[in-house]
């Protein structure tokens, strides 16, 4: 079951972007791009490593490198209790 962004956000999972350098696979010192983006836990990053895996089993394209970050969309500093009320006038 894949659950909404919302609450995967308040289960501490942030938006991880990976940009994967691959090789052709005919042309060898051609290298390619690719874009990927899902939420994911740091610092252990599950789904990223588990895509890793995947291109690495079902893709022709050698992995030559990955460079990634991961941002939290909800974060616990951005919340917090106001106890007082100010009344002007």
């Amino acid at each position: 079951m894949r659950h909404s962004e919302t609450e995967l956000m308040l289960k501490g999972y942030g938006l991880t972007t990976a940009e994967f350098y691959y090789r052709m696979p005919d042309y060898r010192n051609v290298l390619n791009s690719f874009i990927w983006q899902d939420y994911d836990l740091a610092p252990d990053h599950p789904r990223l490593f588990e895509f890793i895996e995947f291109w690495q089993d079902q893709i022709e394209g050698p992995l030559h490198s990955v460079r990634f970050t991961h941002r939290k969309m909800i974060a616990p500093g951005e919340w917090r209790n106001v106890v007082g009320e100010l009344t002007l006038h």
